[in-house]
């Protein structure tokens, strides 16, 4: 539907606009082609209330690694309920289950990037085939990938990546959850203020950045969801950044 100039434009005229007024726009452009993802961490909440208030049936993937903290899953289930959410859990394509079964306790920590591929990348990737559009979460004052980030990106398979809360702060996601008394992940007032999986996760002091617990000594920020490991399609074109080199799930 749209071009990459003309995606550029509206990305561009988007920085002035509420998360609101973009979340109305992709939905109402895009619907019923259209989902979010989320992690149910604390400030994954404002987009996820944002969403629903706007469209309340809206696919929400959520990935379930099967590494995450029982507090995230129970924390997921309460607010599915309360919420009335249309959640759809994704998981690892069977291909990968020996392989993953056999390296369940070390793989996270052997190699980090093939285990987000796996639990991650690849499921999100076959989500998303044949929808259009994507409502993710990311905003620029996270990491020094997503500093560079526009609120529109259009993919190379034709997919709209689209990033309402981009040019929000921790500050501004902190009055959110304030002004409509969201609820906070459990481990969130036990320092664990970014929530992945519980291996790559760890709790951080208040003068850290909210990231420093994740993958710590690992050289490592991002799952892959949003870098340009997420634009490749088989296991071939990205083998080379993984430490161990598996044959399965190609």
């Amino acid at each position: 539907m749209f071009d990459k100039k003309e995606v550029d434009a509206l990305s561009a005229q988007f920085e002035a606009k509420t998360p609101q007024e973009i979340i109305r726009w992709a939905v109402d452009t895009f619907a019923p082609d259209i989902a979010m993802s989320t992690s149910f961490q604390t400030q994954s909440m404002p987009l996820l209330h944002m969403a629903v208030t706007i469209k309340p049936d809206l696919r929400i993937f959520f990935l379930d690694t099967g590494y995450h903290f029982w507090d995230t899953l129970i924390f997921r289930e309460k607010i599915q309920h309360e919420w009335k959410l249309n959640v759809v859990d994704l998981y690892r394509d069977s291909r990968w289950d020996v392989f993953a079964r056999q390296n369940t306790r070390t793989l996270p920590m052997q190699d980090p990037n093939l285990c987000c591929y796996i639990h991650k990348v690849q499921p999100m990737q076959k989500a998303l085939s044949g929808l259009r559009a994507w409502i993710s979460g990311i905003r620029r004052d996270q990491t020094a990938e997503r500093s560079h980030a526009k609120i529109l990106e259009l993919q190379d398979d034709g997919l709209l990546k689209v990033n309402p809360l981009l040019t929000w702060t921790k500050r501004d996601v902190q009055a959110y959850m304030d002004e409509h008394h969201l609820p906070r992940h459990p481990l969130y007032e036990r320092g664990y203020r970014s929530i992945g999986c519980a291996p790559c996760t760890i709790a951080v002091g208040s003068d850290d950045d909210d990231r420093a617990g994740r993958w710590a000594g690992r050289g490592k920020t991002e799952c892959g969801l949003h870098t340009d490991l997420f634009k490749h399609k088989t296991l071939n074109e990205v083998k080379d950044q993984f430490v161990l080199k598996p044959e399965e799930g190609k």
